[in-house]
């Protein structure tokens, strides 16, 4: 939603949500500050705080195949750890750059709040340019075109810490459980689940919400559970899916994305928070229940998603967490095993595949915004006067001067 609505290059912002970083996606400083901060800034005093470190992430090689950005973010994490941000902007550079999507340097920024980052930015660059003319955006586009070369790492510059990730050589990573930058590369993950004892069988699969719910996304998403479908195959576990906009609803809606998960068995819930915050009548386990669930989300601190602190939550990329859904086995490996199709054959996921942008453009779906009226003195807030929950705010005394 922020990269859609506010986000532009080279800008600054504070706003009182932790994944307000997600503007780094397009070359905004975005952070994300206490309500005292913001409205000292409302009211026209300026926001200070301690000159941050900056920490440099050097991305070579290319992405692909099952690794995603998220794998990126999911990698610095387990480096890094939930405290190693604090007090430092996080700045990826290099030439990896080039191989991520806007909305893939987006989930990382995102997410970079979960290792304790003020914010985390991306340079200026071409895939940027495309997603702001996609949105509707192409002034922003052509003016921040014209001063690119203020918006990436000057020549020489050195930082206060370096982290080198090849692309080519991240494998899909999971996080957790109960902490987030407890990373396990895909390859090495079944083998910690049974070494530490959690819960192997998988009760829910969730995709979406901010950190990770834009078209490609859920295009690639989509990919999988196609796949599915042609061999026969319904989710095994619970599955979920979150669109983190409107606009992202309306378009996987026209564009078929919703119809090929609700028919594996995916259940689409409304664009919000939703489970990553806890808003989530979950009913298929009673409270104190040991279970595992994976979800694309960015947070798994105990009790978080569900209230049960016996759920053992993991984070992944929405790739991999489709793909589990389908074997409802944390010990599956979409990389390299195989599942049972209808036919009794076995049968390996291809690698997922997804468009970067709409093809046909965003569905912007119904306006629902609503301008304030011409005169607000007309304006009457009706509440009850026998309410226990909501009461008028009347103005207060005016002060008399002698106090």
């Amino acid at each position: 939603f922020i990269l859609e609505n506010y986000a532009f290059p080279g800008g600054l912002m504070i706003r009182t949500d932790s994944h307000t970083p997600n503007a780094g996606g397009l070359g905004m400083v975005a952070c994300g500050v206490g309500g005292a901060d913001a409205v000292d800034v409302m009211a026209d005093i300026p926001w200070e705080l301690k000159c941050p470190n900056v920490i440099g992430v050097n991305l070579t090689g290319k992405i692909g195949g099952w690794t995603t950005p998220k794998d990126v973010i999911l990698k610095v994490a387990g480096i890094l750890t939930v405290k190693g941000g604090t007090g430092a902007i996080v700045e990826y550079h290099g030439p990896g750059v080039e191989s991520l999507s806007c909305t893939g340097m987006a989930t990382i920024c995102n997410m970079g709040a979960e290792i304790g980052a003020t914010t985390s930015l991306f340079p200026f660059n071409r895939r940027m340019v495309d997603y702001l003319n996609a949105t509707k955006c192409s002034e922003i586009a052509q003016y921040a075109q014209r001063f690119s070369h203020n918006l990436k790492a000057d020549e020489g510059c050195e930082y206060d810490q370096n982290i080198e990730i090849n692309l080519s050589e991240l494998e899909p990573h999971i996080n957790g459980p109960f902490t987030p930058d407890l990373a396990t590369p895909l390859s090495k993950f079944a083998e910690e689940v049974k070494k530490n004892n959690w819960p192997q069988e998988l009760k829910v699969a969730l995709i979406g919400s901010c950190t990770n719910s834009s078209y490609e996304d859920m295009s690639r998403s989509a990919s999988i559970a196609r796949e599915a479908t042609e061999h026969g195959l319904s989710v095994k576990s619970k599955f979920t899916i979150t669109p983190g906009s409107e606009q992202v609803r309306a378009t996987i809606e026209c564009d078929g994305q919703i119809g090929a998960f609700e028919e594996v068995g995916g259940l689409v819930l409304a664009n919000a928070c939703g489970p990553c915050i806890g808003q989530w009548d979950r009913q298929d386990v009673k409270k104190g229940e040991v279970n595992s669930i994976i979800t694309s989300y960015n947070r798994n601190f105990t009790g978080r998603n569900d209230a049960n602190p016996a759920t053992h939550a993991f984070i992944a990329s929405p790739d991999i967490v489709t793909a589990m859904a389908f074997a409802g086995d944390l010990t599956f490996n979409p990389v390299s095993d195989t599942l049972i199709g209808s036919d009794g054959k076995p049968f390996k996921f291809s690698d997922p595949t997804g468009n970067e942008l709409p093809p046909r453009g965003y569905d912007p779906s119904q306006n629902t915004f609503q301008p304030p009226p011409g005169d607000r003195a007309s304006v009457s807030v009706a509440v009850d006067p026998k309410s226990d929950r909501l009461q008028l705010l009347h103005p207060f005394m005016a002060w008399n001067g002698e106090t």
